[in-house]
């Protein structure tokens, strides 16, 4: 693996064969947690494939010319041609994989494949999950000197790194980027100790004999584990929606609502989250109609009475979509009134879903004892039914699920496993 500047771009790039190329930025977590998987398939690939790195603050000219204007940014080249995928943010090994092996024959990826040793790796407890909950349980085990592991198929975080702000969280005058809290939690704990393993894939998980299988070659190995994936958008799961998923419906005003200015949104949904990201969403649309099954907002008072402030919003009551369509630009909702039965259509140029959310359970809910819903349940110590195996966060079943909520429960679970280590 080489580092090289734009200078030599031409050259070692346009001028080679088979090249892949990392952008990548200092304090940059998603690219401290890139390197390691690209320095591994530089070693594996790097007969076939030459593997360079370019500091993308020091050579702007070249990232802005290849449209590169986020870190990390790996792209692929075949004899000076861009061919592959663009991989950016949060970039998986198998992610790499796929795309190396496309530049090379079928039997040379077999071979290398041939190559990979697998690798076993122990610890004292494995966290699944990077939220506020896993987080927490890191740092307060790194600083009992436990040896613990975070392994996340996303960068840590979790839901807070695409909340707009926060502005219940004890400790700060002024409302908080959900990014910045994430990233002061996420480098806290690392930098107390406890190692991330993030932006992976995670192929089993046996919670019987606490152990788990990552990129396909790692099995991690743990006295306790705890889990904390936390929930993700809860589907209406009416006709359309799958079909225009990121094709103009959307989950995540922080990631999307930009992509609207001066445009009509409807948002969906009418408890705090649906509002607060309604007020976010208006800085750039022209319009929001929200559209909610209630009489009324479940939302807290304060958001309500911005959001009936707010001349861009208006309000559908006691009424659910039926389904979506797109037809050019524009989203068509079908609506029914509850009440009356009235059924009517909506249109807009994007649609915010905000209707809730679901445990994020698929990788390990055989065995587990959950309540009605799916939520995980535990006693007072954050244990599930099964012996050394602790849940927290959102995914665990309780009334409350906020951020401080979460942080308590990592904090109960870390001391618990704390004493039942007793190391």
């Amino acid at each position: 693996m080489k580092e090289i500047t734009q200078k030599e771009f031409k050259q070692e790039v346009l001028h080679g064969d088979k090249v892949a190329v990392d952008f990548y930025s200092t304090e940059c977590p998603p690219c401290e947690a890139l390197a390691p998987k690209f320095e591994n398939l530089a070693e594996l690939y790097g007969k076939e494939v030459k593997f360079v790195k370019i500091f993308r603050q020091e050579n702007r000219d070249l990232a802005e010319s290849l449209d590169i204007k986020g870190s990390p940014t790996v792209i692929f080249y075949d004899n000076g041609k861009l061919v592959g995928d663009r991989l950016t943010g949060g970039i998986k090994r198998s992610e790499l994989v796929q795309n190396l092996n496309t530049l090379i024959p079928e039997e040379k990826a077999a071979e290398i494949k041939k190559k990979i040793k697998p690798k076993v790796t122990e610890y004292d407890v494995l966290i699944l999950g990077g939220g506020p909950a896993g987080l927490t349980a890191g740092l307060y085990l790194c600083q009992a000197r436990i040896k613990a592991a975070l392994v996340d198929i996303q960068l840590p975080g979790g839901q807070i790194s695409t909340t707009h702000k926060i502005s219940n969280y004890p400790g700060f005058i002024e409302p908080q980027p959900g990014y910045m809290l994430a990233h002061f939690m996420t480098e806290q704990t690392k930098i107390c100790g406890t190692k991330y393993k993030v932006a992976v894939d995670v192929a089993q998980v046996d919670l019987v004999n606490k152990k788990i299988v990552v990129d396909e070659y790692e099995t991690i190995h743990a006295k306790k584990i705890i889990l904390a994936t936390g929930a993700a958008p809860r589907y209406l799961n009416v006709p359309g929606e799958k079909e225009l998923k990121g094709n103009g419906i959307s989950y995540c005003a922080t990631c999307d609502a930009k992509y609207f200015n001066d445009k009509e949104v409807i948002v969906v949904g009418g408890g705090n989250t649906a509002i607060e990201e309604a007020e976010f969403i208006a800085k750039f649309a022209s319009k929001i109609t929200i559209i909610h099954q209630f009489d009324k907002l479940q939302a807290n008072k304060e958001a309500q009475e911005k959001a009936f402030a707010n001349p861009k919003i208006e309000f559908v009551f006691d009424t659910e979509p039926r389904g979506f369509e797109r037809n050019g630009n524009r989203i068509f909702v079908k609506t029914e009134n509850l009440k009356t039965k009235e059924i009517n259509t909506l249109e807009a140029d994007g649609v915010f879903i905000f209707v809730g959310m679901r445990p994020n359970t698929e990788l390990f809910s055989q065995g587990l004892e959950t309540d009605e819903w799916g939520y995980i349940k535990t006693n007072e110590d954050m244990l599930t039914n099964i012996e050394g195996v602790y849940a927290v966060g959102d995914i665990r079943s309780k009334k409350y699920r906020q951020i401080t909520t979460a942080v308590a429960d990592g904090t109960i679970a870390a001391i618990s496993v704390t004493r039942e280590l007793d190391i």
